[in-house]
């Protein structure tokens, strides 16, 4: 089953280097092309895809703009943003206008298509930084007491009931916000071997993406936030 793909971003040769990218996966299908916000809008209501890659700045419209009005009108098109900022704040405005996807300019080829297989399917993918970023002000919040002092994090308890010593490295690095080719360097071993392992750690924890299984991880006291 294809994948349709629309991608907007105001500077031709970005966009042409995602589409060539995408193009390499034989059940993708980039139908269309633009430059900008209002652009975007047009080239959904006739093409109807199922993922939508933006760019955050455009001229006229910008993608957290944009993201919100399309979603409006076609709640099933799944929005991947594309930015050069890591700041909790714009993940934050990207993902209330109904975006399920935030992806660094500075990705790699893989997360990229990791990125549209994951939101196409219903999850949600966080580039690794970001991930790291808002997981780090997460725990800050969650662990503020009423004189806004944080507490010591308590001693982790790795799940070895559920998840094997090597999975539990695995959900260590993806807490410390590393690719998949990260944690293939830190631990050795090859990228297709650490995608293995992340989706075992997926159904095991019986979460959808990357970001629920540290999310859950760090409630649950399974990973150190460093």
């Amino acid at each position: 089953m294809m994948t349709k793909i629309v991608i907007i971003d105001d500077h031709q040769l970005f966009r042409e280097g995602v589409k060539r990218i995408l193009e390499f996966e034989e059940t993708f299908e980039v139908v269309a092309e633009g430059d900008d916000g209002t652009e975007a809008l047009a080239l959904i209501e006739e093409h109807h895809p199922d993922v939508v890659i933006m760019d955050i700045n455009m001229p006229g419209i910008n993608g957290v703009e944009a993201t919100k009005e399309l979603i409006g009108k076609y709640p099933e098109t799944k929005v991947i943003i594309l930015s050069i900022h890591d700041d909790e704040n714009y993940v934050s405005h990207a993902l209330k206008s109904g975006a399920t996807g935030y992806l660094l300019k500075e990705m790699d080829a893989d997360a990229l298509i990791e990125a549209v297989k994951v939101v196409s399917e219903g999850g949600s993918y966080l580039h690794p930084k970001v991930t790291h970023n808002l997981i780090a002000e997460f725990r800050r919040l969650a662990n503020e007491d009423h004189n806004g002092k944080g507490f010591q994090q308590v001693e982790v308890r790795r799940p070895l009931h559920l998840l094997t010593r090597r999975e539990c490295e695995v959900l260590q690095l993806l807490a410390d916000g590393k690719s998949n080719r990260g944690i293939g360097e830190a631990l050795y071993i090859s990228e297709k071997t650490v995608k293995n392992h992340v989706s075992n750690i997926l159904q095991k924890m019986n979460v959808n993406d990357r970001t629920q299984a540290v999310v859950t991880a760090i409630k649950k006291g399974w990973v150190e936030v460093r």
